[in-house]
């Protein structure tokens, strides 16, 4: 394949790279319910600074009393530092949420950035000018 074909195929990726990042965009920030410190068995966490495979492994020990806590019909009485187990959860899976739009985000850039050293240096500075000239007008 010759530079053109591969400078319009890049293009094209870039487009559908930026139409991604356009809807990730939309995204909430994270408004917890909690004050995000807990404890569980003798252990804090605060879920703001915990890792996504910690705050799943945390979500799933919490998903489990609160079905155990569903089971002995004291769902409604059962609170974990100050707040329902229902809250604990609900801001769990927020922050995850927040943590993967962030992964995504990154993993777009990179994608970007790979298909930008791909371009051939004529389209670069095609690219350049438009940008001069859009900024100029």
């Amino acid at each position: 394949m010759n530079n053109e074909t591969n400078d319009q195929r890049i293009m094209l990726l870039k487009k559908q790279i930026e139409s991604k990042k356009a809807q990730l965009s939309k995204s909430t920030r994270f408004s917890p319910v909690t004050n995000c410190s807990l404890e569980v068995d003798a252990v804090r966490y605060n879920i703001q600074v915990l890792a996504r495979p910690d705050l799943i492994s945390l979500m799933v020990k919490l998903n489990s009393y609160m079905m155990s806590a569903k089971n002995l019909d004291v769902l409604d009485d059962y609170v974990i530092s100050g707040y329902k187990v229902e809250d604990w959860i609900a801001d769990i899976k927020a922050r995850i949420a927040i943590l993967s739009h962030k992964l995504e985000e990154n993993r777009l850039k990179l994608m970007e950035d790979k298909l930008i050293k791909l371009l051939s240096d004529g389209k670069k500075v095609e690219l350049e000018l438009n940008e001069i000239e859009s900024i100029l007008s």
